[in-house]
């Protein structure tokens, strides 16, 4: 298959070509062995997006910004696809969230919406502009409906984040939880990495093992988690199939 990665900076950290092995997509592309595999990933990315968000899928920036969302490493893909320097993808990963639930004053609305309230309206999201788009859960249906809409082939697989020390566990497991719904209205494979992955934040508080600061994996942590994610994503989309 040919694979794209969309997230943040535990997928940013891995390189565009997924091959640094403190990210967790070199080794996951390592024992998943797709025809390509390819990341549009930005350390400090965020699901949700802000009132001045706007398409500018050339940005490239590390930290938090309104324009360093999932929906501009969106228009970033299309626009490797029209130029012919990117496959169609038949898989697509997105791993996002630790951001939205780190930084909550920056993102207001974040959680203003559940999954519930973000997909009583049937009308398709993708003829709105990323600015009215303000909620966590919004914008996971918005960035799914758009690639939906241009791949309607591929596998959309979400990943919740990681566990972490920089964000407490109730926004972690409300923004996870979000993710994991918006994902099953929408009929998508979801893999809960608060829940399944070797992170653990109360260990991580002690001693750093599987992370280098209690957020970004070590290579150990990568290794680990790229590892399970190859054979729990493999299961999914044979379920699917």
């Amino acid at each position: 298959m040919h694979v794209v990665i969309l997230g943040d900076s535990n997928t940013w950290i891995g390189g565009d070509d997924c091959d640094k092995p403190r990210g967790w997509n070199k080794w996951f592309a390592d024992v998943f062995q797709p025809l390509s595999c390819k990341s549009y990933a930005r350390s400090g990315a965020t699901w949700t997006n802000t009132i001045q968000t706007r398409k500018n899928p050339d940005e490239d920036i590390a930290v938090l910004g309104n324009d360093n969302v999932i929906y501009n490493q969106i228009e970033r893909l299309l626009a490797a696809c029209d130029q012919g320097i990117q496959p169609t993808p038949q898989l697509i990963i997105i791993a996002a969230g630790t951001n939205d639930a780190w930084f909550v004053k920056k993102r207001p609305r974040v959680f203003a919406k559940s999954a519930d309230q973000a997909f009583a309206d049937k009308r398709p999201m993708t003829m709105r502009k990323p600015s009215q788009v303000l909620t966590l859960a919004e914008s996971v249906r918005y960035g799914c409906e758009l690639l939906a809409q241009r791949f309607p082939q591929a596998q959309i697989i979400l990943l919740t984040p990681l566990q972490a020390v920089q964000a407490t566990t109730a926004n972690l497991k409300k923004a996870s939880d979000i993710i994991e719904q918006c994902g099953r209205k929408m009929g998508l494979g979801v893999v809960r990495q608060d829940r399944e992955c070797c992170v653990r934040r109360a260990d991580e508080m002690k001693s750093k093992r599987y992370t280098t600061d209690g957020a970004h994996a070590s290579e150990e942590g990568a290794r680990i988690n790229g590892t399970y994610l190859a054979k729990r994503i493999s299961e999914l989309l044979h379920q699917s199939n």
